[in-house]
C-alpha cells in the first residue's frame, strides 16, 4: 500500500488506536469550537448539529462566516 509522507506518520497511528487528543483552536460561537489533536494535527469543528466533522476548507469559510455574525450581533446587543 502506498502513503505519502503526510498521510501516515507514527502519531496517527497511535491516534487510530487510542483516540485523539483535541484541543480547543477556537471558539466560533457559544457551541461551536474548532479542536487540533495535539498527536497527529487532526483538525475538526461542531457542526449545527453538535457533531464532531472535519474540518474542510468549505468548513472553515463557513465558521469564519458564522464567527463574523455572532460577533456583529453581540456588538449591538448591550452588556
Amino acid at each position: 500500500m502506498n502513503h505519502s509522507p503526510k498521510s501516515f506518520s507514527i502519531m496517527s497511528v497511535v491516534c487510530q488506536t487510542i483516540g485523539h487528543k483535541y484541543t480547543e483552536t477556537r471558539k466560533i460561537t457559544n457551541h461551536i469550537h474548532e479542536y487540533k489533536c495535539k498527536h497527529c494535527g487532526r483538525e475538526v469543528t461542531e457542526n449545527s448539529a453538535g457533531n464532531i466533522e472535519l474540518l474542510t476548507n468549505k468548513v472553515k469559510q463557513i465558521n469564519n462566516n458564522v464567527a463574523e455574525f455572532f460577533e456583529r450581533k453581540n456588538r449591538k446587543i448591550p452588556a
